[in-house]
């Protein structure tokens, strides 16, 4: 298996001075990537493209990340948040440019393809889901499988590109890597009233609240204060805690059945990855801690 540099591959096609001076960019979809470029170093027939592959789609979803950043609030602003907002535009743009870039060089038409509709797949599932979403009819625990989803769809469509026992088992390792991913980000939104709103707690509360907390919440009517005071009382982020762990176990039971003890090590490495940031937080692209 092929040293693992996506993190350092992907800080150098997506740094920019304008960029890295007025804004901030999300996480690299880290674990995800860790477990595709483990799995396709595995295969014989995809092993040389292992790295291309797995920088592309890491250059892609960081571009997606990005935009989702994107405030779409039509309030003024000053003139530094607008500068942030316009670069974050033209930074997911410069991300999937980059894609196309790499692909191209390498004679790899075919990938464009490929990754391209599985983009337009991801971003249908983000329709359907900002729609239900709207319609304030979702459980905490549906909210938590559509954002797996979403989270695993550009991934997903390298199933083809593996053989044999990896590729029967690749789909429910990536869904669960994506579900620990999508808790550990719904523990960090915990911790921010300003991202409260449409998290796994507002659905959660939603669901168990009383009746004047569901309708102050469905309303927008609860100062900051009092959605910390929902957070304590329904113990949000002892639940989520909970729900992480148990996810990264069943993770590392799953690794420990694999055939390839180095497939199985990189699984229970990443599991051990997420579960540790608990103590800590997680840097985006361009922070440094």
């Amino acid at each position: 298996m092929t040293r693992y540099r996506i993190p350092e591959m992907t800080r150098l096609h997506a740094k920019h001075d304008m960029i890295d001076k007025h804004t901030e960019l999300p996480p690299l979809a880290e674990p995800r990537a860790r477990l595709l470029h483990a799995f396709l170093s595995e295969q014989n027939s995809v092993r040389e493209q292992s790295e291309l592959y797995t920088l592309v789609v890491t250059l892609v979803q960081l571009g997606m990340d990005t935009h989702d950043l994107i405030d779409t609030e039509t309030t003024k602003r000053s003139e530094a948040d607008m500068r942030s907002r316009q670069l974050k535009v033209l930074a997911g743009d410069f991300f999937s440019a980059r894609f196309y870039q790499l692909l191209a060089n390498a004679g790899q038409i075919e990938m464009i393809t490929k990754i391209s509709n599985a983009v337009c797949e991801v971003n249908r599932l983000k329709v359907n889901l900002y729609t239900r979403m709207r319609s304030l009819r979702m459980t905490a625990e549906e909210y938590i499988k559509q954002a797996v989803q979403l989270r695993s769809e550009l991934f997903q469509h390298f199933t083809g590109l593996l053989e044999g026992a990896a590729a029967r088992v690749w789909p429910e390792l990536l869904q669960g890597v994506s579900r620990c991913e999508v808790l550990l980000e719904e523990l960090e939104r915990s911790e921010s009233m300003d991202k409260f709103e449409k998290s796994w707690a507002y659905w959660h509360v939603l669901q168990v609240g009383t009746e004047d907390e569901r309708h102050r919440l469905a309303s927008q009517s609860l100062a900051s204060s009092e959605l910390s005071a929902l957070i304590q009382k329904y113990d949000i982020r002892a639940l989520l805690t909970a729900k992480l762990w148990q996810a990264a176990e069943s993770l590392k039971s799953a690794a420990a059945k694999l055939d390839s003890d180095k497939l199985a090590a990189e699984l229970s490495a990443v599991a051990d990855g997420m579960v540790g940031k608990l103590s800590g937080g997680m840097p985006a692209l361009n922070e440094t801690r």
